[in-house]
């Protein structure tokens, strides 16, 4: 995903959208790679899961005060619900997205 197209893709989306902001030099940000893409095999009928890269998208990342790598915002309805800031097991992270499901 890019800052182009943000507002179609998160901003307009039907469903609660995950954003990983991500950058290729972050070893957590990998690491949550596969978790990731479990969790959108998973919970894709109510959970769109998506990466901004921070490097490559950076009026996004300011816009949202993005500092650190790997940052999780939740957006429902276009707004932000929902932040954690740093690499988790899937477990975890579905007990953190709890409330917003």
């Amino acid at each position: 995903m890019t800052d182009a197209d943000f507002e179609a893709e998160v901003i307009g989306a039907e469903l609660p959208v995950l954003v990983e902001f991500t950058a290729d030099w972050c070893p957590p940000c990998r690491q949550m790679g596969p978790v990731l893409k479990a969790l959108a095999f998973e919970e894709g009928d109510r959970l769109k899961v998506v990466q901004l890269d921070v490097d490559s998208n950076p009026e996004t990342t300011n816009a949202y005060k993005v500092l650190s790598m790997p940052t999780f915002m939740v957006f429902r309805d276009g707004e932000p619900v929902k932040s954690m800031v740093g690499a988790r097991a899937k477990r975890r992270l579905l007990e953190e997205l709890a409330d917003v499901l």
